[in-house]
Parts: structure tokens; sequence; C-alpha cells
């Protein structure tokens, strides 16, 4: 069937969207181009038509990738082409899909693929935000079963009044990078880093996004309704009502007691659930297992959220409130540069820091400059022995990327700028145990990690996983989420910050959406609960170390004149490879004229800003130097009068008797004092040997007159 070509356009925060659907890709079973500015992306949406075979979750897949000709550039790989997916992408392909996957209907099982592929981009606007909105266009506006439209958009704080997608250069200028997506009735999804933002002004920034996204899912509301688009049936799966009682009325007290992790732990608990559900299988005739096995599933979250809801008891017995036992240390590693464990719980993290020099900087593809380098890196890894598991150890996966960048969001913002503390900085966190907000481990062994390296930082930041469990109009907020909270919950809400505010947030939920008022809430009792963590923290290390580590390297900083950089560079960088070979520096020349110079010996420091001086002074007029001749010619020899720069010494200024042959005076390799007669700033200094060599012989006929009075003045008879 031929597809309808419909294009339509909406403002929104007094910018205009664009959707255009019906024109291409048209074999998929839904396509959408959505512009804003000259940033144009293409998201396709397909799914199977038959749902996939022993699966109990959501196939979903999500795509999103960069395309380099779209800002008119070819790649700088080998092979000229796109490679696998940069951080970026990875990160933005979460951002699409964590929206959109709680809004498909209880028991879709059909392989389903987005694919958004940015194929126009300028530099004002972020691809990302465009991908949220088209990707749940091209699946409103298909058969897809796929019912609620999600509009995504970014908020920025730019002197106190909110900018909605704001451009590039506006979100740098940002104390709030915030991106929201939601329904027309809840938001969904946060993602947000900010600069110490108070919890007020976060809620205002989502209430005023929510009410932007409401118009974005009324636009695809309308154009579903010109298109007329029919949706697949999806029947949801049955459960026996009967069997549930059964399963309940012989197993309900064994489930119930397993699940209480009061005084067991998490692998303890999942043991003694593993064996129950394994003894009801063997219990039960073959034919009716796979449903037993669905009722035991059922009743593991049923007994769940009545404890949660109906008798206020979270499973491990805490307060909805209240934090686990928090043991922090620094210190533990004698040769990384800081280091720190953290633990929470059942949750912990070994975080460590490294300081390293410019030539240690990460370089990042970026559509706007093509290219950008980061200084700052942390690095969230995930082993399997942390859960007690047996796994492949490979790449990073996506949810690892993921960890990592709420991680790096959380901490960026107290770190020194790089003109205060040239050190390039990377931390790794190495989860140990996983029991619930591994992540927000990471954030606060990540900040221990940086005072122990004595890394400059403006403050402790601390992190904590709030969760939702919700049913109508009953719902309770948990603090410091764990194991079957985590799982069973239905939000999943991190928040980092200092004691002045909040530097990082995210927000996943597995419901319809959450209002203002409860995550407002949820925010209050996450800042009360970030002071009890900054507290324990404080404790084990209050202040960044005076001094960096003795096996860091030491970075020492001048500024020479931006004009110079290419004297002290040299040609083929001759001039700057003689002095790291005799001093054994790490040398880095900035072209603002910042040098930057790293030793782990402070006099092989001195030494090289020494040569880096000498070679930038200004050659002035009447003053004296001492020089090497480096080579010799018929009208003259050259002088080295500072490393790099050589002066003429013309045959006629070598001495003050006439020289025919100036070989007969001097030879290659001659260190002589000179004086400079002329510079006419262009590199052409013109030397005098003579002038210095005349004012010596005045000098010392002056003394001899001198002697020869006095001795003629004591010879003199007295009278």
């Amino acid at each position: 069937m031929r597809k309808t070509v419909l294009s339509d356009s909406i403002e929104i925060g007094g910018k205009r969207i664009t959707l255009e659907t019906g024109r291409i890709a048209r074999q998929a079973d839904g396509a959408v181009l959505i512009r804003l500015g000259d940033t144009i992306v293409l998201v396709t949406a397909v799914a199977e038509k038959e749902p996939r075979e022993g699966v109990d979750f959501l196939p979903l897949t999500v795509d999103y990738r960069e395309n380099n000709y779209a800002a008119g550039r070819i790649p700088g790989n080998y092979y000229r082409r796109e490679g696998r997916p940069t951080e970026k992408e990875v990160l933005t392909s979460r951002l699409i899909d964590r929206p959109l996957r709680p809004l498909f209907p209880e028991g879709y099982r059909c392989e389903t693929q987005i694919i958004a592929l940015v194929v126009s981009a300028d530099t004002d606007y972020d691809p990302d935000i465009l991908g949220i909105t088209g990707a749940s266009a091209a699946l409103y506006l298909s058969d897809i079963p796929f019912f609620e439209p999600v509009g995504g958009v970014r908020v920025g704080l730019i002197d106190n009044h909110y900018v909605l997608n704001p451009t590039y250069e506006q979100t740098r200028q940002s104390r709030l990078n915030l991106v929201v997506a939601g329904t027309e009735e809840a938001i969904v999804m946060v993602e947000c880093g900010a600069k110490e933002v108070p919890e007020e002004v976060i809620v205002e920034a989502l209430v005023f996004a929510h009410s932007e996204i409401k118009k974005l899912c009324a636009w695809q509301k309308a154009l579903g309704e010109k298109l007329g688009v029919r949706k697949r049936e999806v029947t949801p799966p049955a459960l026996d009502e009967e069997v549930v009682r059964a399963v309940e009325a012989t197993w309900g007290a064994e489930l119930r007691q397993a699940l209480d992790v009061t005084n067991k732990t998490k692998r303890e608990s999942q043991e003694a659930l593993d064996q129950l559900r394994q003894r009801l299988l063997e219990a039960t005739p073959e034919e009716q297992r796979e449903m037993a096995a669905r009722a035991f599933e059922f009743l593991r979250e049923r007994f769940f959220r009545e404890d949660i809801l109906i008798h206020r008891r979270r499973p491990d017995g805490r307060r909805f409130t209240e934090i686990r036992p928090i043991e922090c240390a620094v210190g533990l590693l004698p040769r990384t540069h800081g280091s720190a464990l953290f633990t929470r719980g059942e949750t912990q993290a070994l975080v460590t820091t490294t300081l390293g020099t410019r030539e240690d900087i990460q370089y990042l593809d970026s559509l706007e400059f093509g290219e950008i380098e980061r200084r700052f890196m942390l690095n969230y890894n995930f082993p399997p022995f942390c859960v007690g598991e047996v796994a492949r150890l490979g790449a990073p996966s996506r949810r690892e990327i993921g960890h990592g960048a709420l991680a790096h969001r959380a901490l960026e913002p107290v770190l020194p700028s790089e003109d205060a503390w040239p050190y390039i900085i990377r931390v790794v966190s190495e989860i140990t145990e996983s029991n619930g907000s591994s992540s927000m481990a990471t954030v606060c062994g990540g900040s221990l990690s940086l005072m122990d390296a004595g890394v400059p930082i403006k403050a402790h930041v601390a992190g904590i996983a709030m969760g939702l469990v919700m049913e109508d109009d009953k719902y309770a907020i948990l603090t410091d989420i764990a194991g079957a909270e985590d799982h069973y919950g239905d939000m999943d809400f991190k928040v980092a910050g200092t004691r002045e505010g909040i530097t990082a947030l995210q927000m996943d939920i597995k419901i319809k959406g959450v209002d203002a008022e409860i995550l407002s809430q949820a925010l209050e009792q996450a800042r009360e609960a970030r002071m009890v963590i900054l507290d324990k923290m404080e404790q084990t290390i209050a202040q960044p170390r005076p001094d960096i580590s003795p096996y860091a390297p030491r970075i020492f900083t001048m500024q020479i004149p931006p004009e110079k950089v290419r004297d002290v560079i040299g040609p083929g960088g001759k001039v700057i490879r003689s002095i790291v070979d005799k001093t054994g520096c790490k040398i880095d020349i900035l072209d603002d004229g910042r040098v930057h110079i790293a030793s782990m010996n402070k006099e092989a420091a001195d030494q090289a800003m020494q040569l880096i001086r000498e070679l930038t002074m200004e050659i002035e007029v009447g003053k004296t130097y001492v020089g090497r001749v480096s080579r010799l010619t018929e009208f003259g020899a050259f002088v080295e009068i500072v490393p790099g720069t050589e002066a003429l010494l013309h045959i006629s200024e070598v001495a003050p008797h006439r020289v025919r042959d100036i070989r007969e005076v001097l030879k290659e390799g001659d260190v002589i004092k000179v004086k400079c007669i002329a510079n006419d700033g262009m590199g052409r200094i013109r030397l005098s040997r003579k002038a210095l060599l005349m004012e010596q012989d005045r000098s010392t006929r002056r003394r001899s007159d001198d002697r020869s009075r006095a001795e003629d003045r004591s010879r003199r008879p007295r009278r």
C-alpha cells in the first residue's frame, strides 16, 4: 500500500520543529524526518509480525548514529567511514530507548528496531532531542502497537531564565542541561547535568519542560488522526487465577519468607527463591509448569508491592527514608595516585584516580566541532563477580557506558579549571559488589578518590538512588533502593550533588509516568539522604590532600608570548625535542602561550623552564650575550646567542683591527661574548665583538692611567 506523504510543523519555545513522513524509507513500518534549524534526523521503526519465542521481555533495540556527512566532513580514520558507535551515540541510543520502553503494551514480544540517523547537522542544535520525538512519531504513525506519543525537550538555565532547546553555545553558558521526555499526562524520563542547582529550580524546570512536551504529544496525535493509522492487536498473556491461588496457598508462606532479607544477604535470598521455584516446578505436572512459573513471578511482585503499600515495610526491614550502613576508606592502593573504597550495604566500589599530562587527553568526535578534547575521564566497570556470576569479560556494555557517563556528569562541576590545575584526570570505578545503585557508589567513591589524589575539587559529591512503588492513588518513595525494590519498583531516580545543590539526575520509570509533585518529594527525600552520606564521607576525608602522590607527575606552568610558540617548537619540532632530550621532561605548548612542563624531578623542570625562557627572551640592543659560533662564512660568523636563535657577527665587527680571514680569529664551537648592535624585530640581529673589545681596551687604558697618576702623586716630595 502506498504511504501518504504528510508534512507539518509546530513552534515550541520560539523554535519551529518540522516533521515529514511517507516520502523516505517507505518500506519501514514507520519513518519520519524531523527537523530543527538545519539539523535533520531520519528515524525509522520496524517490528516483526510474530512475537519472539521464549522471551519474557520487550525485544526492543534502538540505534542512533551521527554521520560525518551530516556536518560536511569525511571520517578521519583509515577506512574513511563510520565505525563502531561512539560514546555519544551509545548514550543517545539509551536516551531514546528509556522513555519509549515502558509505554509498549504488556505482553508485546515482537522484535522491534528503531534507527535514528543524523542526516544533516548544523552548529546550533544537538540532534538527541529530535531523536526522542522522532522515534515516538515513527512508532505512533505506524501500525506498531504504540499508543501514547512521547515528546523530548532540553531545558537550559541562563541568567535565571529557562531556555527551551538551547543551542550548543547556550548550553555551555547554562547552569542546567536537563533533558526531559514525557507523555501528555506525565514525565517518563529525566537526564540532567547541573552546576549545583537547588532542588526547587529543578522542579520548576521539570514543570516548564512538561508544559512544552504536552504540545509535542498533542501534535503527534493530530498527525495520527490525519493518517488514520490502524494498530496491530496485542493479546496480553492471560494468567490462570486458579493456578495463582493454588501456588499461593501451598507456597505463599515460604515465598514471603524467602523474600525477607532482614537477616540474610541478597545471594542467600536468591538461592532460597531459586530452590523454592525448583521445588514448585517439580511438584507441578509438566503441562502446567509454565503457568506455575508465571504465577510464582506474579506472586513475588505482588507480595513485594503489598508489603510496601499496605504493610509499609521494606524487604530488609528499613524505614522508607533509611540508608544502608556506609563505610568509607581512602589511600588503600599505594602506587595509585588516589584510591577509595565506598561501601553501602551490599554495594561496593573500588575507585582510583590517575593524574596525567596533556599527552593523555582524550579526543572525541563531535558534530559541532569535528573533534573535542576531554581532560576528565571516568570509566565504570561491572565485572561479573560483583553479583556472584560467571561471564565473559569484553568491551564495555551500553549499561557500563551509561553509568559511567552519569557519574562523570555528577563529578565534573566540582573539578578545578585547566587554567587553575593543568592535570588530566582519569577516574576508574571497579564495582566489587552490587545490590542496587552502583553508579551512585561510583560518584561517592570517585569524590573520595579525587580528594585522596590531591585534586582541588570544590566540595564532596554524593549520590543516592530513590525508588517508587505506586498503584492508583497510593505510593511510597524509597531511599537507597536495593534488590527487589530496584527490580519490582516503578522508578529508579538517581540524584547526585553537593551540599549546595544537584550536579546530576537520572530517572527511569516502568509505569506510564509520574507527576512533578512526586518528583519534588523524591528530590527533597534525596537531599536529606545526600546530607547524611556527605557527613560520612567528610569524616573520612574532608579536604583534598595538600600534595599529590609522589608517583604522580609534577606539572609546572609558565607563560610565553604566543608569537614565540613557533620559536620554542622549532622547525619540525627540533627545538622542543632537544629540550625534552636534555631534561627528560614532558612539555606541552598551547597556542595561547601556556607551557606545561611535567617531570618527576623539580630540578629537571627548572632546567627546562630556563631553556624556554632563553628561547623566548627579547634580544635587546646594547645588551651583552654569551654565544657559541655555529658556522663561519666569508663575510662573518653566525653566533647562537640563545638556543635556536642565530645572529650575524659581520667580519668588520669581529675585532678592532682589520680581519682578512675570519678563520684566523674564530672557529666553529668557540664561546664568545658579543654585543647586540641592531635588531629589526623580524629576526635579523647584528652583533659586534669589536665593540666589546674596544670597550675593554678603553677600560684597561683608563685603569692604567689611573695607576700612573697615583704613582706620580706618591713620588712627589712632601713640603
